[in-house]
């Protein structure tokens, strides 16, 4: 179907995270200052996708993570075993005053002309204190796994963490697994590593290794350092040509690169959205349906994007199909709270196949 090669033997993992996991506190539409509740997810942008494909699209899926033996561990572990993640922790002891820490992201959920506020307490992260080394690679990967997958937050959380990263994506080549990464580009969390320079370095260290990539523009060009339109004065919004431009220079720049996914979103309020998706493959383009989006919480959108078009590769469905997959999945996520799904499969398939909201009797 594609130069990706997907392994099609009985492996006990279809998918492989490896990232920080975090818990989110959410205090709805309410803003921080006036919050007296908050709700309690367990996030992290890379260990989502897997959360994703075990839950709704019922793949096996692992995580390869920090964990912390305090309170908030166990809350975090309690989640991912909900999920059906099995994990594969380096474990910490909290010191009973300052960590390391589970890392706690704050983000509300904005309401109409108010976006969304994003901000973090990474202290002491146990996640940030990752490095080679920490994981048994031969031991996991000898259990078989077909598809390896980190992401640029986790790479910017440390100087050992993207080396962990690269020692993970090596271990996962040598065994026949596809091997993705989301940029993922947060200036938040580059800025104490060096900011865009180092983030430019690092990442395309990463990049030369893997044979997926997500990433919008901005991803590209500020992560990578591709040129392109100034993001911060250009909008292409739902106008695809402009990505697959850019994909072009990412393919001459890394040639092992044999796939390029996005979605393409333009923002009217914080609830009101228009979503497509591009799927780029083997030289090949795609691009998804465009739907309006009416948001609950839009936090996850993107991977959930990405474990429904990860999902239609690794279930052998086309590359139209794929796309169709994570749009409808990505599209679905951001109508639930929370970062990783609710949806079930059925619902995503009807949706990529141009279901509507009716009631459903």
């Amino acid at each position: 179907m594609s130069g990706l090669n997907i392994r099609k033997d009985n492996a006990e993992f279809d998918f492989l995270a490896l990232g920080a996991l975090v818990h989110r506190l959410d205090p709805g539409i309410i803003p921080f200052r006036k919050a007296r509740t908050l709700e309690i997810h367990v996030s992290g942008g890379e260990y989502n996708v897997a959360a994703n494909l075990s839950d709704c699209f019922g793949l096996k899926t692992a995580v390869a993570s920090a964990m912390v033996n305090y309170g908030i561990g166990e809350l975090v572990q309690s989640k991912v075993r909900e999920t059906g993640v099995t994990p594969f922790y380096k474990w910490f002891e909290h010191d009973g005053v300052r960590g390391p820490n589970i890392a706690t992201v704050y983000s509300d959920r904005g309401a109409g002309v108010r976006p969304p506020v994003v901000f973090y307490n990474r202290s002491n992260e146990a996640g940030a204190l990752l490095k080679p080394g920490d994981f048994d690679w031969a031991k996991i990967f000898a259990r078989g796994v077909r598809w390896f997958h980190s992401g640029g937050i986790f790479a910017a959380l440390s100087e050992t963490t993207s080396e962990l990263i690269i020692e993970g994506m090596k271990a996962a080549k040598a065994t026949g697994a596809v091997i993705s990464l989301d940029l993922n580009y947060r200036a938040k969390l580059w800025a104490p590593l060096g900011g865009t320079k180092k983030a430019q370095e690092t990442l395309r260290k990463i990049v030369a290794n893997v044979d997926v990539l997500v990433g919008n523009e901005e991803d590209l060009q500020k992560g990578l350092g591709l040129t392109g339109p100034e993001v911060t004065t250009h909008k292409s919004a739902l106008d695809p040509d402009t990505f697959f431009g850019m994909i072009d220079k990412a393919v001459q720049l890394f040639p092992n690169i044999k796939m390029v996914a996005t979605t393409l979103r333009e923002v009217h309020t914080t609830n009101r959205h228009d979503w497509a998706a591009v799927l780029w493959l083997d030289g090949k383009r795609y691009v998804s349906p465009t739907c309006q989006l009416d948001v609950v919480d839009r936090i996850g959108g993107g991977d959930g994007f990405a474990a429904g078009a990860f999902y239609g590769l690794l279930a052998g469905r086309t590359p139209d199909e794929a796309l169709r997959l994570g749009w409808a999945h990505g599209a679905l996520l951001t109508t639930f709270p929370g970062d990783t799904t609710m949806a079930k499969l059925d619902e995503v398939e009807a949706f990529a196949k141009g279901g509507s909201a009716r009631v459903q009797r």
